[in-house]
Order: structure tokens, then sequence, then C-alpha cells
């Protein structure tokens, strides 16, 4: 009996052994057919799958419950029509993993989770909890879409903000000798967020043969800011006229350092009457009030209060 075990572990440990010696050569063989893959298609500076913080994991893994409710949110669609839902996830590089279906059940679902609230306020008691019921299901419901739709504009303004640096690189690059293709490659490994995405996936689709002008019209449809659309637009039009695409970059760069500094010179001017508004209706106001309470209480409590000389 004695020999069947001392036999039975030995041969545990041979086959362990064996499994991770397999595990190992499989491991080693996917990163190899991985870096392959990615010298054929030249698409390694794609980061297909980023590193995900336990914050998108939790949001993602809330987001699931929205399938069940993704039903009744395409026939519930005020203020978001399917087209236009698509044309925000699209400007916002589809958040999360969002979808249509899974984003109109999104809303459905904020919507119910208020009501809840809404409901659970009442019982407790809680001050003005009689409007919650009405307030916080379409605070559930509006807020999702007014999300979606900021996520869009604050990726397009992330855009704007990134875009004359990469074209003085690239135009650095051009003036050089380098090819466009070749230039992008390099270029946008250097550069994060949607300057990244948008150059990558357009690299990409370059090198799985996708034409060069329907790409660049995929990338006008998947963004709607001026300056880039502007870019774009100038770089089609040069492939058709035959301007050289280093000129075009330089002084779209040029132009755009322009519009940005008039753009930082509004939103300075329109800062001014903010902050005054609210120096004026907050500020100051509150100032009052606590000096104001400050002698009330002093006249009244202080050592020479009116109750001492009565």
């Amino acid at each position: 009996m004695d020999a069947i075990i001392i036999i039975s572990v030995f041969l545990l440990w041979f086959l362990l052994i064996i499994g991770l010696y397999n595990l190992y050569v499989y491991q080693k063989k996917k990163q190899a057919l991985i870096a392959h893959v990615r010298e054929v298609t030249d698409t390694y500076q794609l980061n297909v799958r980023k590193r995900e913080t336990t914050n998108t994991k939790l949001i993602k893994r809330v987001l699931k419950y929205a399938d069940d409710f993704s039903s009744l949110g395409q026939r519930i669609n005020f203020f978001s029509e399917p087209h236009d839902v698509e044309d925000w996830l699209r400007k916002a590089a589809y958040p999360y993993d969002l979808t249509v279906e899974r984003f109109q059940g999104t809303k459905m679902f904020f919507t119910i989770v208020g009501f809840g609230a809404g409901l659970l306020s009442m019982l407790l008691g809680l001050p003005f909890s009689q409007f919650g019921v009405i307030v916080l299901p379409l605070a559930g419901y509006f807020g999702a879409i007014m999300w979606l739709k900021n996520k869009a504009k604050r990726r397009q303004e992330d855009l704007r903000y990134d875009l004359p640096d990469f074209l003085d690189t690239v135009s650095v690059s051009l003036e050089a000798g380098i090819g466009l293709d070749k230039t992008l490659n390099e270029v946008v490994k250097y550069f994060q967020g949607p300057i990244n995405e948008e150059f990558s996936r357009f690299n990409q689709e370059i090198s799985l043969g996708v034409p060069r002008e329907d790409a660049y019209r995929e990338l006008l449809r998947r963004n709607d800011n001026p300056e880039f659309q502007m870019l774009i637009k100038s770089l089609i039009q040069g492939q058709k006229l035959g301007v050289p695409i280093a000129t075009t970059f330089k002084s779209q760069a040029l132009d755009m350092r322009v519009i940005r500094r008039e753009l930082a010179k509004e939103k300075a001017a329109k800062a001014s009457p903010k902050v005054t508004l609210i120096t004026t209706f907050i500020v100051a106001p509150t100032a009052i009030i606590m000096i104001a309470g400050l002698m009330i209480l002093n006249m009244f409590f202080g050592d020479d209060s009116l109750f001492n000389f009565l």
C-alpha cells in the first residue's frame, strides 16, 4: 500500500512538471505568434486591450445589468434616438464597451434605480422626498444621456488640444524624407488618447488594404472636431491635387496653433463674468452674513452685550 502511495506521488509530480513545461512552451509560442502578427500587420502601436482599472471593471459589471432593459429603452427613446446614440458612441470611442442597445438599457436601468431611491427616501421620511420620486428617475434618464454627450465632447476637445504638436512632429519627419505611413506608425507611439487611437486605427485600415480616401472619410465620420476635419479634408484635397503632404501638415499646424490661442483667449474672456457672478451672488453675501452674524452675537452675548446693561 505504501509503495502505491509513493508511486502515485511521484507520478503526480511528474505530470505536474510536464504540464508546467507544456504551459511554458505554449506561452512562448503565443508571444512569438503575436509578435509576428504585429510585425506583419504593423499594428504594434495599438493598445487593443488596455489594462483596466478596478473602477472600470466595476462600471462594466454594473452596466451588464442594463442589457435586461435594452428592449424597453429602445421603445422609450426620448432625446436618445438610435442614430443619435450611435453618433455619440462613435465620437466617444465606445466607452466601457457600450453599444446602442446597452446604452438604451443603461438609461432605463438608472431611471429605475432613481425611482427606487425616491421610494426609499419617502419610506425614510427624508425632506422633499415626495419630489424625489419624480426628480430622481428623470435625473437617472437624462443624466445618462448628458454623460455620454459630455464624454464625446470632451474627447473631441482632447483631440483638438494634442493636434498641433502631432502635426509638427509629423511635418518634421515628412520633411526628412520619411513616408507618410511610416511616419504615422512611428509618431503615434509618443501620443496618448484620441490622437493615438484614431491614427492607429487609420494605420491598421491602410495595412489591411482599405483605400486611403475611404480611411480618411472614416476619420471624418468618427470625429466632428472642426480643426481635425479641416486637416483630413486638406489631406484628401492634397492627395487629389498632388500637393506635398509635408506642406499640408506644416500649414495646418500653424493654423491650429493660432486657433488654439484664440480659443484660450475666448475661454479666459468668458471666465471673467462667471467669476464676477460667483463673487457677487455667493462670496460677498456669505461674507456679509458671517460679519453681520458675529456682530449680532457679540451684541447679545458679548462682554458689552445688551443683557449686561439690563
